[in-house]
């Protein structure tokens, strides 16, 4: 029997012809023999997926079975690459059982549930549609398209979202720059969670502060400090003769009379542009989001601000409660941690000469 025949002759024979008439027969009842079995393990369950997968791909070896024949065999290993979680191969099957046939239904479905588990929403939808247009009804298809639709619309949801997360942090970060604001790393983040200052329609900060009583670390939230108010207006509301004294403050020495508010002349570090502006995007849809700003250092990242003050200076600045948020954050010894954080003390204290002299510091 004549096994080889050199590509592109023709049998000299009858003989030869039936000999390769014969290999033909055999190699084609082999592909098909391979195709069933491979049928069988995949209806034995997930052990024998893998099984399945060698006697598909056995069969398509053969190179004797007809495009359409081979699509469906295609087609079958890309459902069981999509029941092992192999996506990627699983598409690549779909997408030749599609070039091979290109009405095969089932494989238009798979192409579309890789694609789907792949991420590809577009190419997912192209496939289902493909697929309904060769069987208007299959509710299978119908089915997957509708998950499709549900799920683009919601990444298209998402990306508004993260557009304009990143658009308002932007605008929030231009506002503190053009200010001349510095911004340091959060601090107290156990007290003051997430909170954001917050641009308003007229381009103006309002931040959300926090008030630490020094004496016994207790603190107070102003969750709406607009730069433009000054600080009287604030502590004459918390402290208003209506209120009851403080819950630990037995000998009723925090009175409106009694209370200064001080910041720290800071030794901490400015952050960069594009650290601030991650900090501004912190709980936000664009949280996660890569390639936000100037990745590179700004000059500004780095820089110790702690001898702002001068040599001798005061570690605590009272603040004049006349004056305006802005006026304080703008200090060029003043590093926002986060958020604004200022001190409370009470001049009838006894902890307050200890306080004033530089004595007592927040705890690591």
């Amino acid at each position: 029997m004549a096994l080889w025949v050199e590509t592109g002759s023709e049998p000299m024979t009858e003989s030869e012809k039936a000999d390769l008439d014969a290999i033909a027969a055999l190699k084609e009842s082999a592909a098909i023999e391979l195709k069933e079995k491979g049928n069988q393990y995949v209806k034995m369950g997930k052990k024998h997926y893998n099984d399945a997968i060698d006697c598909y791909t056995r069969a398509i070896d053969q190179k004797a079975l007809s495009e359409s024949d081979n699509s469906v065999i295609f087609s079958n290993r890309a459902h069981v690459n999509l029941l092992l979680g192999n996506y990627r191969r699983a598409l690549t099957d779909a997408q030749e059982a599609i070039r091979l046939c290109p009405t095969n239904v089932k494989a238009l479905y798979r192409a579309a549930k890789a694609s789907l588990a792949l991420n590809l929403l577009s190419e997912a939808k192209s496939h289902c549609e493909n697929g309904l247009a060769h069987d208007p009804n299959n509710e299978e298809l119908k089915k997957l398209l509708r998950q499709i639709d549900l799920q683009k619309f919601e990444l298209e949801q998402r990306e508004v979202q993260v557009s304009s997360a990143i658009a308002e942090a932007k605008d929030l970060l231009s506002a503190i720059e053009s200010r001349g604001y510095k911004i340091g790393k959060a601090m107290f983040r156990e007290l003051t969670g997430l909170r954001k200052p917050v641009l308003d329609k007229n381009k103006i900060l309002h931040w959300p502060v926090l008030l630490l009583y020094a004496e016994v670390m207790s603190s107070d939230f102003i969750e709406d400090f607009c730069e433009t108010d000054i600080f009287s207006a604030h502590l004459d509301m918390m402290f208003l003769e209506s209120c009851p004294p403080l819950p630990w403050d037995k000998e009723n020495n925090y009175t409106r009379e009694a209370v200064e508010i001080y910041y720290e002349a800071s030794s901490g570090v400015c952050l960069s542009k594009t650290k601030i502006l991650r900090y501004l995007l912190e709980g936000t849809a664009a949280s996660n989001v890569e390639g936000i700003g100037d990745e590179e250092k700004d000059a500004s990242e780095g820089s110790n601000h702690g001898n702002f003050a001068g040599k001798g200076s005061p570690k605590w600045i009272k603040i004049n409660e006349k004056r305006t948020l802005h006026d304080v954050l703008k200090e060029h010894n003043f590093i926002i941690q986060g958020i604004p954080v200022f001190y409370v003390v009470s001049k009838s204290s006894s902890f307050y000469e200890e306080f004033k002299a530089g004595k007592w510091s927040p705890p690591p």
